[in-house]
């Protein structure tokens, strides 16, 4: 730390010692010294991640045990809503309107979309007031910030992993044989949990500084979800713009993973346009992210 010599210098020098004698010190208005992570390439050492791994898991595990405390159902919600979602689809969607669903049978097709974006919309919603939540750990102790709304994604991984029974009892009971593409399926669900980590870091840092973005998020999220084929193909969408069209990420991992269960060709096009977004994204998230993470403390 560096001083400055000069007439205003002293001055303030002066007052301080005479604050100080009338039992009153001052406080400079700059920091004398600011706690801050290393400057590597856009602040992220997967090194100093990896060593605080153990309070990632603590985090989730917090996570977990604060959702389901002094609930009657439990983890049974996990299954409920995406369940739920499917039947009030399929009565109004699949019998009243009869949207296509190319061969399979609507409640297949259905959960088969509701599946994800039920993952991505929960992760980004509860991502998105992490460090506001956190306010109380940010305000103590250094720990890569970015664990706090990672955490809030792998917990809404494990929901998945255990709706996805579900779909797999769906399957057997229309009859829907697994084919080999079923292989590259992990691929696409390791996609879209990238999607999530990268909106979940990108919103949990803009909610940190305007907290109207919370408000807003759900409603952007449903518009998002009728943009997306999730409870119809994407083969209604006119030909003429299917190109706008795969410019949602979405697009392309919510098909690919319909062409992974049900046997149907993948659209290599879609799934690569859409790891590629998703892949700017993340990049442009974590950015954002560590540029505004040094003065989380002040702004929560």
């Amino acid at each position: 730390m560096s001083t400055s010599e000069g007439p205003a210098a002293a001055v303030r020098a002066q007052a301080r010692v005479a604050e100080a004698a009338r039992g009153r010190p001052s406080l400079p208005h700059e920091p004398l010294i600011r706690i801050r992570p290393e400057q590597k390439w856009l602040g992220v050492r997967p090194r100093e991640v990896w060593a605080y791994r153990e309070l990632l898991y603590l985090l989730m595990w917090r996570d977990l045990k604060a959702r389901y405390k002094q609930t009657a159902l439990g983890a049974a919600w996990v299954v409920l809503q995406p369940v739920l979602s499917t039947l009030i689809f399929t009565v109004f969607m699949g019998t009243f309107i009869r949207v296509p669903s190319d061969g399979v049978p609507y409640p297949v097709f259905a959960y088969a979309g509701l599946l994800p974006w039920a993952f991505l919309s929960n992760s980004v919603l509860s991502g998105s007031h992490s460090i506001v939540a956190s306010a109380h750990v940010i305000n103590k102790v250094y720990f890569p910030r970015l664990l706090i709304p990672v955490s809030m994604v792998g917990v809404r991984l494990i929901d998945f992993v255990i709706a996805s029974a579900v779909l797999i009892v769906l399957m057997a009971y229309y009859g829907i044989a697994l084919t080999p593409g079923i292989l590259l399926a992990p691929l696409l669900i390791a996609e879209v949990a990238a999607l999530a980590v990268s909106l979940s870091i990108l919103t949990s840092a803009v909610n940190a500084r305007y907290r109207d973005t919370g408000t807003a998020l759900p409603v952007l999220l449903q518009l998002w979800m009728f943009a997306s084929p999730v409870i119809y193909p994407s083969t209604v969408v006119p030909a003429r713009w299917r190109w706008a069209y795969d410019l949602n990420p979405l697009a392309g991992i919510i098909e690919g993973l319909r062409a992974c269960l049900f046997g149907r060709p993948l659209d290599w096009r879609a799934v690569a346009l859409s790891a590629a977004l998703t892949l700017a994204l993340l990049l442009c998230s974590v950015y954002v992210f560590r540029r505004m993470e040094e003065d989380f403390a002040d702004m929560v």
